[in-house]
């Protein structure tokens, strides 16, 4: 029977007990589910040519602040005063630092609320947590002040292309500010998305702005009318259904953990190792598949995360989507494996910290990431050692990868190879991501002999390090933006940001006016 305690709502005990889950991932699932369903009624009933920005920002952060009592109980307070106290920062300190006590403010508080969680009530517990909405909000608060700082405060020629695309040039309201972080869409499992997108979807003008196509051409997608989401939810539905399946079905039978126990590592041989660990790692992927498919699902419901059209006139629903399935399993290098995981917390990384930092950016880049997930040890055993991989795997890439790429036969080859070796690599990483503790990890990684440590050591030891090209990009970016038609082409491809947020309630109606005719 299920035991678990909670800090939210024990209405769903006797479900749990029937399932044989914990009260918490009971009370996640079906707040989701109810989001799902809240999300195609406010789409249908208050779609934006139906009432105001004002009724629909209530309705969203309502709804959202509903669903994190019913998870969390009192501990959903913990997103108010974050948020509140964050929305007070930037006031009183304003645009030239703010972005700076923000940060600085918001990751605290998250790391004081997790080292709470971890060693004061259940150290090792999988099951959802207050902490976990907050790692969400966290980002958007940062995200929003360095937005806000490079809007408000600094000159566009010292913005690179993204920065400007994404640069919010007005103090948003509490209300709206509430709203981006407390929504019910993404309350409970994200996906982070960027201020301006989210205005610009709650305002109803994500459908009827200029984008530029693939070949860089602008196109005026007010002509197609509003596409529909439902395909996209429907697909994203069934991912998520094969996802939880194979969760519920297979991955516990390939724990993990049999990695480290005594009888396998003293009978297995190094293939059965290697096996084991790759496919163990892989059934333990699932239900993250079905966490952030599901919440984009609910976004894509609601009428959120339009990007644009294809090449092919077909309606695209991936603006904010956290993961890319068959790049991840099919992934040649680190980087890809890395560019389409977790993708909205790869780029608020890369955002805040890794195109700011002026020293070893990836190596500050990693350590941000292991803060911000959490205070396991394993979690910081996972990420140093991913600096190892991703540096090595960069230098052999650099160095090896053009003699293989004619002709098709040896290509063919050296993605096998590569395949494999990435596969076995990220495996190894993550380990410690999962078993949390120090004492097994070490464990794990003693009975490998440290040895993708070692190799990845040799590897920068002896093969040259390219310069990274980041430095001379940023140069490049900033004289192009003295040429305004490419920095608006380059904001539209990058970014999929929109035009600025004054009046835009006015311009909503009269485009809902417009909409309408063309309709009829």
């Amino acid at each position: 029977m299920a035991t678990t305690s909670t800090t939210g709502s024990t209405l769903l005990q006797p479900l749990s007990n029937a399932v044989q889950l914990p009260i918490d991932q009971v009370n996640f699932v079906v707040c989701q589910l109810f989001a799902l369903l809240a999300a195609v009624w406010f789409r249908t009933y208050l779609h934006s040519s139906k009432t105001s920005c004002f009724i629909r920002h209530v309705v969203a952060t309502l709804l959202g602040l509903y669903l994190a009592l019913f998870c969390f109980g009192w501990y959903a307070l913990h997103f108010l005063v974050q948020s509140g106290i964050s929305y007070c920062i930037m006031i009183i300190i304003g645009v030239e630092n703010m972005h700076k006590y923000c940060f600085v403010f918001a990751l605290g508080y998250l790391t004081v609320c997790q080292i709470t969680r971890v060693y004061i009530f259940d150290y090792g517990q999988y099951s959802a947590d207050f902490s976990g909405p907050m790692m969400i909000i966290t980002q958007k608060i940062t995200s929003l002040a360095y937005e806000i700082h490079d809007g408000m405060f600094r000159k566009d020629e010292e913005l690179t292309a993204s920065q400007r695309g994404l640069a919010v040039r007005r103090m948003p309201s509490l209300l709206e500010y509430l709203s981006y972080n407390c929504n019910f869409m993404g309350i409970l499992a994200g996906p982070l998305c960027s201020y301006k997108d989210y205005i610009t979807f709650i305002e109803g003008r994500s459908y009827h702005m200029t984008r530029s196509g693939e070949n860089g051409k602008e196109e005026i997608q007010n002509e197609r009318g509003e596409p529909s989401p439902n395909v996209a939810v429907i697909q994203k539905l069934l991912v998520c259904g094969l996802s939880l399946l194979f969760h519920l079905t297979i991955s516990n039978t390939l724990p993990v953990e049999y990695n480290i126990d005594e009888n396998f590592q003293a009978t297995a041989s190094w293939p059965t190792k290697v096996i084991y660990l790759y496919i163990s790692l892989l059934a333990a992927r699932p239900k993250y598949y079905f966490a952030w498919t599901l919440a984009d699902a609910i976004n894509n419901a609601a009428g959120f995360g339009f990007r644009g059209y294809d090449e092919n006139g077909t309606a695209r629903w991936d603006l904010i989507s956290n993961l890319r399935i068959q790049q991840i399993e099919m992934s040649t290098s680190f980087k890809m494996f890395l560019d389409n995981w977790n993708i909205q917390t790869a780029l608020w990384l890369k955002r805040v910290c890794y195109e700011r930092a002026s020293l070893s950016p990836t190596i500050q880049t990693f350590v941000l990431s292991a803060i911000w997930h959490g205070v396991y040890p394993g979690y910081y055993l996972t990420f140093l050692t991913g600096v190892v991989m991703t540096l090595a795997a960069r230098a052999m890439r650099n160095n090896l990868r053009h003699y293989f790429i004619k002709p098709p036969q040896l290509k063919l080859l050296y993605d096998v190879i590569t395949w494999i070796v990435t596969q076995v690599a990220i495996s190894y990483t993550v380990v410690p991501f999962v078993l949390l503790s120090v004492k097994p990890s070490f464990m794990f990684y003693s009975s490998w002999y440290y040895g993708l440590h070692i190799a990845g050591i040799l590897v920068l030891l002896l093969l040259p390090v390219k310069k990274s090209q980041r430095g001379k990009n940023t140069q490049e970016n900033v004289q192009l933006a003295r040429s305004k038609k490419f920095d608006e082409r380059e904001n539209s491809l990058g970014q999929n940001s929109f035009s600025t947020t004054n009046n835009v309630c006015n311009q909503n109606q009269e485009i809902a006016s417009r909409h309408s005719s063309l309709k009829q």
